[in-house]
């Protein structure tokens, strides 16, 4: 179960702090880490900090985008230092623990960390399905990133060795099956001009943000993309029938 969770840290300056997140995952019995366009890697320091846990930074997966890094995710989950609003599920550390451990008996998962200097950027947290934020002295609330890994990745650990007699949980789609999902709502959309190109606005981003939020089971997705290919069909059917089709209909009803 504990080999469904990764750790995904964006951007990573400081190699030391790559390192430090290795150590700090596999105190707690986690080794899967994506690395996403890191600053400097592989790197010496990074080997010195992670002691003995260079198995889990030799194996690691560097990836260009974070897109990448959760496309075949169920769950993904972002973290931050402030509690910023996106409509999004707000966990505390220990209810992300047990959240993740539930969910990775049957998928993988994944917890987002951004930069050591400003964190996950808006449009980064916004392909999360839930928000983790760790309260703290309100004088010095921002925690180095490793520090923020240890205190997850414990709860994680806590959490796995608790004896859990919950339901399996519902079958949800892949990260990379909504984003086909929105790439098709999109198309039908424009095609119904539900979206008008000289007026789009933000209808797109709040619809990724609510079924982000909402995280429709699998099956309720593939009725989604059902009604969306009827959609498409009726317009397709529209399409076919040209003004001077009707015209010659009215004349030979005349």
């Amino acid at each position: 179960m504990l080999d469904n969770i990764r750790i995904v840290l964006i951007n990573t300056f400081h190699p030391g702090n790559i390192g430090a997140a290795a150590r700090a995952m596999k105190n707690m019995g986690l080794s899967q880490l994506y690395l996403v366009e890191p600053r400097i890697y592989p790197s010496e320091e990074a080997d010195s900090r992670a002691a003995g846990a260079k198995d889990v930074l030799d194996q690691a997966t560097v990836v260009d985008t974070l897109e990448e890094a959760i496309a075949d995710c169920q769950l993904v989950i972002g973290t931050s230092a402030r509690n910023r609003s996106f409509d999004l599920p707000i966990f505390d550390a220990r209810t992300c623990g047990e959240k993740v451990v539930t969910e990775a008996a049957s998928g993988k998962v994944a917890i987002i960390f951004g930069r050591e200097t400003m964190g996950l950027h808006n449009h980064e947290l916004e392909q999360c399905n839930y928000h983790v934020y760790i309260p703290a002295n309100p004088d010095y609330p921002v925690l180095n990133v490793s520090a923020a890994i240890q205190l997850v990745c414990y709860e994680i650990w806590q959490a796995s060795l608790q004896d859990n007699k919950e339901e399996a949980p519902a079958e949800y789609p892949l990260h990379k099956e909504m984003q086909l999902f929105y790439e098709h709502l999109e198309s039908a959309l424009r095609k119904t001009r539900f979206i008008i190109p000289q007026h789009e606005g933000k209808v797109m981003k709040k619809l990724i943000r609510y079924f982000n939020r909402s995280r429709p089971e699998q099956i309720e997705l593939n009725m989604l993309r059902g009604i969306l290919r009827s959609v498409d069909e009726t317009a397709a059917r529209a399409e076919q029938t040209s003004p001077a089709d009707s015209s010659q209909d009215n004349g030979a009803k005349s």
